[in-house]
């Protein structure tokens, strides 16, 4: 027979160890947001939804946009709570028909890493960077980097994931090891 106290004690140290893995409701999107002027040092102009962003935002727990730099898609995405939804970019391209190749970390100006990868279709290559930043300008080179901080409230959000899609020509790959 289990003793009263063992069973509390057995199901307390459950609940403390599954919490983090329990749906704590809906999470909701920020309400609006303020989208920056700037990414690296360029100027971002405004472009139309891509086909794929609705899919993208469908059920996404925050808010999306798509930008130019002038030289490259930037898509931004903000969020307001840990989420699985906020999942690593290769994950995306991988379910458009993209072959993925790992690339070498990027760091900016300020020292942030990102993770990059080339994405390959039809004969066209694209080179792919992601980067989360929270509130308190805390970086992380993807989704699985950012996951697990943020829900334990190691990161404070809301968050900012970016991730620049560059074409480049085929040839600039020639030489990358892996």
């Amino acid at each position: 027979m289990v003793k009263p106290s063992m069973f509390f004690l057995a199901a307390a140290a459950l609940a403390a160890t599954s919490a983090p893995f329990l749906g704590r409701g809906a999470p909701q999107p920020p309400a609006e947001v303020k989208w920056p002027a700037r990414y690296e040092g360029r100027a971002l102009a405004p472009m139309a939804p891509a086909p794929e962003d609705a899919r993208l935002a469908r059920d996404f727990p925050g808010r999306i946009a798509r930008f130019s730099d002038g030289r490259r898609q930037i898509v931004l995405r903000s969020v307001a709570t840990a989420t699985r939804q906020l999942h690593p970019a290769g994950d995306c391209f991988r379910a458009l028909g993209y072959a993925i190749e790992p690339l070498p970390m990027m760091s900016s100006g300020s020292g942030a890493l990102a993770s990059c990868f080339r994405a390959s279709r039809n004969g066209a290559s694209v080179k792919v960077c992601e980067r989360i930043v929270d509130a308190r300008g805390g970086s992380f080179s993807d989704a699985s980097a950012w996951y697990w901080p943020a829900l334990l409230g190691r990161s404070r959000g809301p968050w900012l994931a970016a991730t620049t899609i560059e074409s480049v020509p085929p040839d600039i790959f020639t030489g990358v090891k892996h």
